[in-house]
């Protein structure tokens, strides 16, 4: 029943996100923590506000204590990559978040760390899978939380302050001081109110919050930073002059953006953006990296600076370690996760909200003149993006169609290449591409298409959803 996708393991509460499944899990790890000779290090867990969040984290110490490993149990919610930057810093081979990232309210789930605050790849969330199987002896054994805190193998830790340090060192604090921004942030009821509004007032920023509350329902919406989600936000930027909207979601590993003129920065225009300024304004050099369903425009950047852009599969994990083989600059994913080299090896909306908001007072340029001056120079196109349910005969139709028999549609545009790294996705020589891949986080099947025009591109979707007779919202 427990089993990883591309961002750790998500379930519905009170489905697979149980008590039971959450003990079974903390002790498989720690079976492989003492096989792998590790115990003795101990393990960071973590926390954010989705219901049951915190007594997860804290079922899930109870079993390592049981087992002799020692839990440092961060005591107040907190953004995910404050977990991995600590997993990287005091150089534990093990770290747990428990979040389900941008899911609905329903769901919650577990992230894994691995050895330098990485996302547990493929390898190692199957031997995980493996030690799931050979736990038997249920319920598992757990120590009682006060019991463990007297022996010394719970403690309660809150390392907030060296997370943000890192951050106040790495990004120009003087260059935004000198700015004197208005900045508006949406937390979206979840964990970076407090970090963001730290590094902000401490550069002298103007600083206020919207739906900062702590609420398990996310406000009746999703946890994810998109157009649809941020109109709020939008509205408030607009409203009271704001040089720029900083969203996050859920666990604040992801970011979304609004610019000066009110207007919803799309992931893929932010991870443009940064790699521009990194290279021509801070004078960086290295290659890019991006995930399959992230825009290509990233290609032409490269292009131009000299230098080369990857493409990974789907999940952080790929992009970390890609940028860590190719010493690249940046990398991310059209659904708004991105760091930069030098930073954490996994995705930080904290980070990259700082840096944007440097990018903004370094240059002395308006979000807005920035966006239309990389438009210029590299072009503009439009992605369409649609996510599609389907029953479990459905979904076998469009995965034997797809990537078993390996058929396409009729389209309009003539083809260059078609890969199945993650998915189908199909190159066109014009420089346009659509990408179809089932979801690793959601049961939903995805379709992402670029081109030099909407029309296109809902054209080309269009077309997809007929051949494949799928329909958005079934």
């Amino acid at each position: 029943m427990i089993k990883f996708g591309t961002g750790g393991w998500r379930a519905v509460i009170g489905d697979e996100f149980t008590k039971e499944n959450i003990q079974i899990l903390s002790r498989a790890i720690a079976d492989k923590m003492k096989e792998e000779g590790v115990k003795s290090e101990g393990i960071v867990l973590g926390y954010d506000r989705r219901f049951l969040s915190k007594e997860a984290m804290q079922w899930a110490g109870q079993v390592f204590a049981a087992q002799g490993i020692k839990a440092s149990l961060i005591n107040q919610s907190v953004p995910t990559p404050l977990v991995m930057f600590y997993v990287m810093k005091h150089r534990l081979h093990y770290g747990m978040m428990i979040t389900a990232s941008h899911n609905p309210a329903i769901y919650n789930g577990i992230k894994v760390f691995t050895y330098g605050g990485r996302d547990a790849d493929e390898r190692q969330t199957m031997e995980i899978e493996a030690y799931i199987e050979d736990v038997t002896d249920i319920p598992v054994e757990e120590m009682a939380y006060s019991k463990a805190k007297e022996a010394g193998l719970i403690e309660e830790i809150y390392p907030l302050n060296e997370y943000l340090d890192n951050i106040i060192t790495a990004v120009d604090m003087n260059a935004i001081r000198r700015r004197h921004l208005r900045i508006a942030l949406d937390p979206m009821y979840g964990v970076s109110e407090t970090s963001l509004k730290t590094i902000l007032l401490t550069a002298r920023c103007d600083v206020a919050a919207i739906n900062g509350r702590h609420d398990t329902l996310f406000g009746g919406k999703l946890p994810a930073p998109n157009a649809d989600t941020l109109r709020s936000l939008q509205l408030y930027v607009l409203e009271r002059h704001c040089d720029i909207g900083l969203a996050t979601d859920g666990d604040a590993d992801r970011i979304g953006v609004i610019d000066d003129e009110g207007r919803f920065l799309h992931p893929n225009d932010i991870m443009v953006l940064l790699y521009f300024y990194l290279v021509r304004y801070k004078g960086w050099k290295g290659p890019v990296v991006r995930n399959i369903c992230t825009t290509h425009v990233l290609d032409r950047e490269a292009a131009a600076f000299g230098e080369v852009c990857y493409e990974v599969p789907v999940g952080f994990k790929h992009i970390s370690a890609k940028m860590q083989a190719t010493d690249a600059v940046i990398g991310g994913e059209s659904s708004g996760g991105l760091t930069v080299r030098g930073h954490i090896h996994g995705k930080d909306g904290i980070y990259a909200a700082a840096l944007l908001v440097e990018m903004i007072s370094v240059t002395g340029k308006k979000l807005s003149e920035l966006y239309r001056d990389v438009q210029e120079e590299f072009g503009k196109v439009y992605m369409e993006e649609r996510s599609y349910k389907f029953t479990d005969e459905k979904k076998e139709s469009i995965y034997k169609i797809l990537l078993e028999d390996k058929e396409l549609p009729e389209l309009p545009c003539e083809i260059d290449r078609v890969s199945y790294l993650d998915g189908c996705k199909v190159y066109f020589k014009n420089g346009g591409w659509i990408s179809a891949r089932f979801s690793g986080t959601e049961p939903l099947l995805r379709i992402f298409c670029e081109m030099d025009r909407r029309a296109d591109a809902a054209n080309i979707c269009e077309i997809f959803e007929k051949y494949l007779e799928i329909f958005t919202g079934a």
